[in-house]
């Protein structure tokens, strides 16, 4: 078993350039390399993140300071999901961070309780009961929080971004990895030569070979060397999630303090869902569907359409004439192996799942965090990449169960699409009632239908109330041994309500003194 020392990114954007960072970064010692195509452009869709990513930046010490205003970037404070329930449901929210929970009837998630005494109670209401930032990001506004006025709410940990990522692959490359001493190579592969151990060297255009220890797959959709050169086999998904296709676009405000929202608006449309991403300067925007219940060209102007109207500001039919749509083929799925003799697979080369719940730089970050664990070893034996593997596959896995979980439990109905989506059978576990099932589908099928309706369970619980599937009823509340006395129930349940009552009363007088996110940026802008 070879050390090794010389690793070769091929493929740049931003998952070339967080691989490279990390591996620099946890392995100075290794030579990193990245042979970056000029003329090949990258997909250009990953500009929405998940809180997770403020852990990889950490690891780096990268702060907001360095980089978000190189990047066009802004913050996110969460998701909304609009009409996923029903049509013209509305929306509800999933915010980042944990639940604030002040006192508990018998320990359980109270606000089934509410829901349950008053069924008027809307969806979207859990996300107010439990998360602040969800007021924070109906109006707007974000706070740093410095001084702890919002509960069960931190700014560094419970926020992520919106950004460019062909800016931010680029800020890694010129202000990151090159400082510290990664070497980038501008050219193309024109081949790839194989041997029994994987990649023997690459090609470039200039007729000079490149050899590596270890190759690391950054091509995207391509999968140029996991794929096309080892030919190592690809476990499709399609079984749980429906779509394979998107149209995107980039549009310019037209009125900047409104459309300028700390969340990502996810919104249900005909035949899929429609990402709204603000940016500083612009909106990233983009059409997800599956070509199996619509053409590309229908699929368009159902896109189009949607601008005509789309909340908070419809785009003028003279804008829409101007934009660029592009069309993107995704591939949803992951390897068998993403670490193959001697080549590793990051971002959309090794698997993607779609861009709901913004896990594309999610599986980029924390993939190669897992890998650099594993190249700490002096040699890498088979068992190191198997662990690797299993590991990443087992992510993967839970991350698009959890997204399938948005699709499983909408009961839009409205077209062909979603008709087909309510009889579609999400779980091959459920399904076999393979004893062996995923510790999601435990949490989601056993303890959301069982009798501890906690709230750890992540985002299943948002996502769930907020789709109208509520695990308690009188009936089993009736059934349990702890609320026998129903009158004692009765008073605690009010007395709950007006705890909470107060508890929004002292969150909104907190989001009424915030600035909005406008002017928030603004001041850092203007340093720029």
């Amino acid at each position: 078993m070879p050390s090794i020392d010389k690793i070769v990114v091929l493929g740049g954007g931003s998952a070339g350039w967080m691989t490279a960072a990390t591996l620099k970064h946890h392995l100075p010692n290794k030579e990193v390399y990245v042979i970056e195509s000029p003329n090949i452009p990258t997909v250009g869709v990953g500009e929405s993140t998940i809180g997770q990513i403020n852990a990889w930046l950490h690891d780096l010490d990268i702060k907001d300071e360095d980089w978000m205003v190189h990047c066009d970037a802004s913050y996110k404070l969460s998701i909304k999901f609009t009409d996923f329930y029903k049509e013209n449901s509305g929306g509800f929210h999933y915010p980042f961070g944990l639940p604030h929970v002040d006192g508990t009837i018998f320990g359980i998630n109270d606000w089934y309780f509410k829901k349950m005494k008053y069924p008027e109670t809307p969806n979207s209401d859990y996300a107010y009961t439990y998360y602040p930032a969800t007021m924070l990001s109906e109006a707007n506004k974000i706070i740093t929080n410095e001084d702890n006025k919002m509960p069960s709410w931190r700014f560094s940990n419970d926020t992520a971004y919106h950004f460019d990522a062909a800016k931010f692959g680029a800020w890694l490359r010129d202000g990151y990895c090159k400082p510290r001493g990664v070497i980038h190579i501008p050219s193309e592969v024109i081949s790839v030569q194989t041997n029994d151990k994987g990649v023997e060297s690459l090609t470039l255009t200039d007729g000079s070979l490149v050899t590596a220890d270890l190759f690391i797959d950054c091509t995207g959709f391509k999968a140029m060397l996991i794929d096309k050169a080892l030919g190592v086999p690809f476990i499709p998904f399609d079984h749980m999630l429906p779509n394979n296709s998107a149209w995107a676009t980039r549009i310019p405000y037209q009125d900047k303090a409104k459309e300028l929202q700390p969340y990502t608006n996810c919104t249900a449309i005909e035949n899929g869902w429609v990402w709204n991403i603000p940016l500083w300067s612009r909106t990233g925007t983009g059409y997800v569907y599956s070509d199996k219940f619509v053409s590309d060209a229908d699929a368009l102007e159902q896109f189009k359409n949607y601008l005509r109207r789309r909340d908070p500001v419809v785009i003028p039919e003279e804008i829409i004439d101007t934009l660029e749509f592009k069309n993107i083929k995704m591939r949803i799925g992951i390897h068998k192996e993403i670490y193959s003799k001697n080549v590793c697979a990051i971002g959309l080369a090794a698997g993607f799942i779609e861009p709901l719940e913004s896990n594309g730089l999610f599986t980029v970050h924390e993939f190669v965090t897992k890998l650099a664990k594993t190249l700490r070893r002096e040699s890498i034996s088979q068992w190191d990449k198997d662990t690797f593997n299993t590991s990443c596959r087992r992510d993967f896995k839970t991350f698009a169960q959890f997204v399938s979980l948005h699709y499983a439990l909408s009961q839009r109905d409205q077209t062909a699409y979603w008709q087909a989506i309510n009889e579609k059978q999400f779980s091959l576990d459920m399904v076999n009632d393979n004893i062996n099932k995923s510790g999601f589908e435990d949490l989601m099928f056993s303890r959301m239908n069982g009798n501890t309706y906690t709230l750890d369970l992540g985002g299943i619980p948002a996502i769930a109330a907020g789709m109208g599937y509520f695990p308690l009823d009188e009936s089993s509340v009736k059934r349990s041994m702890y609320v026998n006395n129903h009158t004692m129930l009765r008073e605690v349940i009010e007395n709950t309500l007006e705890r909470w009552k107060t508890q929004e009363a002292e969150w909104q007088s907190i989001v009424n003194e915030a600035p909005t996110l406008l002017e928030f940026l603004s001041e850092m802008y203007a340093s720029k």
